[in-house]
């Protein structure tokens, strides 16, 4: 069965290695229509693709680089962003030069029309997929949800905590889950993610009166200040005057804060501001995502998602996760 996943995800395993190791294997690849990946090395000026097949050179004309390319949907920067980056492709064909060297003619079009008919256009609402953050703008991200196929994650839908960019939870080259939020009629796919990220009752649980935690300031307000202790929960610190002009609070500041109260009845955590650190750099929370069960192998589960969000089940379309009891974090 062939697995439709974010480009990246093959270059390093044994199989595509092997495939790459000779003149041979590369043309046993293109019988059996092998998708296969290599780094782009190059975009020439007429938007071609050069690969580097170890022993031998690879091109992907610009018409062949991705779907839409040709009829101006998918903009050029498609094609020129990969280049340093691995990219998907199966062989069609072999050229020589007129001094006889070998060259292999790649379509990365034709392995992202495979992966849309036989698993993007299968996708329902509410499925869980693995994503890779592509690039990051200031109304969400891009995600490559299978062969460099790019869907927009929109970034009030990353997680239930507010943030200002999706670089305040997301770096680029990032392996995530995601969730098909929905499907337009052109067969688009919008992502969500903090449904993944657990109720305000699970995270709270992980929490106890009385401990001392670290958060990110995310709202300095004159009644408090909400201070994010994970991405799906947040608490109010009561405002005092020297957490604004001692400390001097800003939103994005590393902090301590002091468990005051937990109210489930409300969903409501009160805090109290330890410290604010001045000049550290805020780390990117740790990403846990809360699964109805655990399962050991991501590759072939039917795990379901926790009631709140959704019955279906995950795709075994998914990427390596380290499992904590009832959550999970991916490790980027």
């Amino acid at each position: 069965m062939t697995e439709y996943l974010p480009e990246g995800s093959l270059i390093d395993t044994q199989k595509n290695k092997e495939a790459l190791s000779g003149i041979e294997t590369l043309k046993k690849a293109q019988e059996n229509k092998t998708i296969l990946e290599a780094k782009a090395t190059v975009c020439t000026a007429k938007h071609d693709l050069i690969v580097d097949l170890g022993t031998i050179k690879g091109i992907i004309p610009k018409n062949e680089g991705a779907i839409g390319i040709e009829t101006g949907e998918t903009r050029d920067i498609a094609l020129i962003s990969r280049v340093g980056k691995p990219v998907c492709f199966i062989i069609t064909d072999f050229e020589k030069d007129k001094n006889g060297r070998l060259t292999a003619i790649c379509s990365r079009k034709a392995v992202q029309e495979e992966c849309t008919e036989n698993y993007l256009d299968k996708l329902l609402p509410g499925d869980i997929i693995p994503a890779v953050v592509t690039h990051m703008e200031n109304f969400g991200c891009f995600a490559d949800i299978g062969c460099g196929i790019s869907s927009l994650l929109p970034i009030d839908s990353i997680s239930v905590s507010r943030i200002s960019h999706p670089s305040d939870r997301f770096k680029s080259g990032q392996n995530i889950f995601a969730v098909v939020k929905s499907i337009d009629e052109n067969g688009r796919i919008t992502l969500s993610h903090k449904e993944l990220l657990g109720t305000w009752e699970e995270n709270a649980a992980e929490l106890a009166v009385g401990e001392t935690v670290p958060g990110i300031v995310r709202s300095v307000e004159k009644y408090g200040i909400f201070v994010e202790l994970s991405p799906n929960l947040a608490g109010l610190a009561e405002v005092r005057e020297c957490d604004v002009e001692e400390l001097r609070t800003h939103v994005g500041q590393c902090a301590a804060v002091y468990i005051k109260s937990i109210v489930p009845e409300r969903m409501k955590i009160k805090l109290v501001l330890i410290d604010a650190y001045r000049g550290e750099p805020v780390p990117l929370p740790r990403l846990t995502y809360f699964m109805a069960r655990p399962f050991t192998s991501i590759c072939t589960a039917s795990s379901k998602l926790l009631p709140a969000l959704s019955s279906r089940t995950p795709s075994t379309n998914t990427l390596p996760a380290i499992i904590y009891a009832f959550a999970f974090s991916l490790d980027s």
